[in-house]
C-alpha cells in the first residue's frame, strides 16, 4: 500500500474509532493522559502493519481495541506503572523484618516434630543447647555410638522432611 493510501487509512481509523478508542482507554487506566499514549501507540502500531489496508471494518476494529487492552497490560505489568525507580546506586544496607527467620524456625519446628522422640531428643541437646556427644549419652544414659547414630539418621529424616515441604534441594 502507498504512503498515501496508508495515511487516509489510518485518518478514516483515528475518525472512526480514535474516540471510542480513547475512552476504552480511560476506562482501563484512569488516566487521560496515559489514554492518549495508549491510543496514540495503537495507532502508530496500526500504521506500521502491512495489512492495514487489508482488514474488514469488523476485524480492524477488533485488532484496535486488542490492540489497546494488550498495551495497556503491558503498562500495567511495567516498572514504570509501579512507579519502580532505578537508582545508580543501591542502598547501604537492606532492612530486614525477620519473617524469614520467623518462617524458617516454623519449619524447623514443624519438620522436627514429624521426627522420632529419640532423634529430636539428641538433636535438639546436640544443636540447640550445644551439648557434646559424651554428654548427650550421660544424660540419655545410652552409648556414645548410639548418640552419633541418632544424630545421624535423625538429621537424615529432617533433610528428607523438609526437601518434602520444599525447604531444601535433593
Amino acid at each position: 500500500m502507498a504512503t498515501s493510501q496508508k495515511e487516509v487509512a489510518l485518518t478514516e481509523l483515528h475518525d472512526r474509532h480514535g474516540a471510542e478508542l480513547w475512552r476504552f482507554a480511560l476506562r482501563l487506566t484512569h488516566d487521560r493522559q496515559v489514554a492518549e499514549d495508549v491510543v496514540q501507540e495503537v495507532l502508530l502500531r496500526a500504521w506500521k502493519d502491512p495489512r492495514l489496508g487489508e482488514r474488514e471494518e469488523p476485524a480492524a476494529r477488533a485488532w484496535l481495541f486488542t490492540a489497546t487492552r494488550n498495551l495497556v497490560i503491558d503498562r500495567w505489568r511495567s516498572a514504570a506503572s509501579r512507579h519502580e525507580l532505578r537508582t545508580e546506586l543501591p542502598p547501604d544496607r537492606s532492612v530486614e523484618d525477620g519473617t524469614s527467620v520467623v518462617l524458617d524456625r516454623w519449619l524447623v519446628a514443624e519438620a522436627l516434630g514429624s521426627l522420632s522422640p529419640e532423634h529430636r531428643a539428641v538433636i535438639a541437646a546436640a544443636y540447640f543447647e550445644g551439648c557434646s556427644v559424651a554428654d548427650i549419652a550421660a544424660r540419655l544414659r545410652i552409648p556414645p555410638g548410639t548418640v552419633k547414630s541418632r544424630l545421624h539418621y535423625g538429621l537424615r529424616s529432617l533433610r528428607l522432611v523438609l526437601q518434602e515441604k520444599g525447604v531444601t534441594r535433593s
